[in-house]
């Protein structure tokens, strides 16, 4: 199994060029299931769960060619699929592909949509919580869907088609509003979705969907309103550039001190997170090539943050700023109000000596002026990478193990920090 090895103490300074979004991408490619025409995706991540995908889709029938790199293009572009789902051979995702990765539940939306039926696995992922999927069954339901839970799997029928229909979150579910706005663009009628997730990937999937002939509007706010058509067409989408790794790299910089270019990087994805960044001491200037992000001579300032739905501090780069204010000056409260269990990077973090105290969901980080490296376990994807983050301020060596967590969100880490100075590399096997 591949170790990360990491030697501390390096400024980080250059150029980290960002990926496509893995929480756009993944969508995107279910929502090829929509139509008998081919989807185009540009700027895909090459990442495990992209990877994990296309064996899922194609085990549903779906062709998917990737598209070799042009003359001109940049190693760290992402690549182009050209997603296929003329023939739908097979309504079943099985339990052994699904279980790997939650996304792969959302099939259930485009199948029943555009076949009337499906049957799909209940999901697997990060082990962060329960992260049921109750929310997403009942806005199948609300849509005129008949579910039944079978021997692990959700078989779901709508013999005449799905029907519009309101929809109302009872609270904020990014999965739920995505489920929900695929499986309503076929749907008889108008479908309103209220409370519904306001997250940059959910405008970025709308978009293409009204590319593909989809009537959508107000994406991006609490309310969507979707017209159902009878047909779906073909279209080009670019995914949007990837606002966690982003807030990530935009961390590792403030964490280690230096200047980096964050290249194609949106201000607007993660406000918060950026706002954050400038109270923790970290200068932050957008300009039209992406965001730089400095800390040159001024110490890490500890700060107090909760994760909200967007436009909040994301849940996605609460272990991240966990690991910067392990060297802040002072005490930070970080509360996390997505994910129970999501705190599992705590007792790895304390590895390195940092001073974290759990009370229920806030922990409470006091800053200390040395990390040590240690031997350290990734145990979720986003805790892995603030692991990464402690290991480059650490004093000494550092092996992170367990690291297939990092590979399935995180496009060639190594590459994109060692190419920015730190001492960073991955021993296979």
């Amino acid at each position: 199994m591949d170790r990360i090895r990491i030697v501390g103490g390096n400024k980080l300074n250059g150029t980290i060029p960002i990926s496509g979004a893995k929480n756009a991408a993944l969508p995107l490619m279910i929502a090829a299931l929509l139509t008998d025409e081919t989807l185009i995706l540009d700027n895909v991540p090459r990442l495990a769960d992209v990877a994990q995908l296309q064996r899922i889709l194609g085990n549903h029938g779906v062709d998917i060619m990737s598209a070799g790199k042009r003359p001109g293009d940049h190693e760290y572009q992402g690549q182009t699929l050209h997603i296929s789902a003329a023939n739908i051979i097979d309504t079943t995702a099985p339990y052994e592909l699904v279980s790997k990765m939650r996304a792969s539940f959302w099939v259930i939306a485009p199948l029943v949509a555009r076949m009337h039926e499906a049957r799909v696995s209940l999901p697997g992922g990060c082990a962060i919580g329960t992260r049921p999927v109750d929310l997403l069954n009942m806005a199948l339901e609300k849509l005129g869907a008949e579910l039944s839970i079978d021997g692990g799997y959700v078989v779901v029928k709508a013999p005449g088609g799905l029907k519009g229909a309101e929809i109302d979150f009872p609270k904020v579910t990014v999965s739920g509003t995505h489920v929900a706005v695929m499986a309503a663009t076929l749907a008889k009628g108008t479908t309103v979705i209220t409370n519904a997730a306001c997250e940059p990937e959910i405008v970025d999937v709308a978009d293409c969907l009204n590319k593909m002939g989809a009537k959508i509007s107000g994406a991006g706010t609490t309310r969507i309103v979707i017209e159902g058509v009878t047909k779906l067409h073909g279209a080009r989408h670019t995914v949007l550039p990837d606002r966690i790794e982003t807030g990530t790299y935009a961390m590792a910089v403030a964490m280690t001190g230096g200047d980096v270019l964050l290249a194609g990087a949106r201000p607007e994805l993660l406000q918060s997170a950026l706002d954050v960044l400038v109270q923790a001491g970290a200068t932050v200037t957008p300009n039209n090539e992406g965001i730089r992000i400095a800390r040159n001579g001024a110490g890490i300032k500890s700060v107090d943050v909760a994760t909200a739905p967007f436009p909040g501090f994301p849940t996605d780069l609460q272990a991240q700023l966990m690991a910067l204010m392990t060297m802040a000056k002072g005490s930070s409260h970080i509360t996390e109000t997505i994910f129970e269990n999501r705190f599992m990077h705590v007792q790895e973090l304390a590895r390195f000596g940092a001073r974290i105290h759990l009370d229920g969901e806030t922990a409470t980080v006091d800053g200390i002026a040395k990390l040590r490296g240690a031997p350290v376990m990734a145990t979720d994807l986003r805790a892995s990478v603030s692991l990464v983050i402690a290991a480059l301020a650490a004093e000494g060596e550092t092996m992170v193990n367990r690291i297939y967590h990092l590979d399935r969100g995180f496009e060639r880490l190594e590459e994109k920090l060692s190419a920015c100075g730190a001492q960073i590399e991955r021993i296979s096997g």
